[in-house]
């Protein structure tokens, strides 16, 4: 299976990380992780992950919120355009939408 990564930040004792994927059922998984002490807000031992999960069926309105063309492959577009810095603005794209998004989090 396919993973990009989208992020790999490191700042001092700090990390973050945020990769995506297509399961097997055309679901988009846009998952993330974050160690160190940043974390105390939201976690007792230093490790924050959430889950994200959109229904194959609104792949295609991603691609488009994301300024992809139809029918383009959603994991070219993200490798291609929202790496590194952008990946924070993807963030904020999706916080913004109306797409439904699946959110599990998980902290120690």
């Amino acid at each position: 299976m396919r993973r990009v990564t989208l992020r790999y930040e490191r700042d001092g004792a700090n990390s973050c990380h945020l990769w995506a994927y297509v399961d097997t059922r055309g679901r988009l998984h846009i998952d993330g992780q974050d160690l160190g002490p940043a974390t105390a807000l939201v976690s007792g031992d230093g490790e924050y992950e959430w889950f994200k999960t959109i229904q194959a069926s609104d792949v295609p309105r991603v691609v488009e919120l994301l300024d992809g063309r139809e029918g383009e492959d959603v994991l070219d577009l993200l490798e291609r355009n929202w790496t590194g810095a952008r990946s924070h603005d993807l963030e904020a794209r999706l916080r913004g939408c109306d797409i439904p998004i699946e959110l599990h989090v998980w902290s120690g």
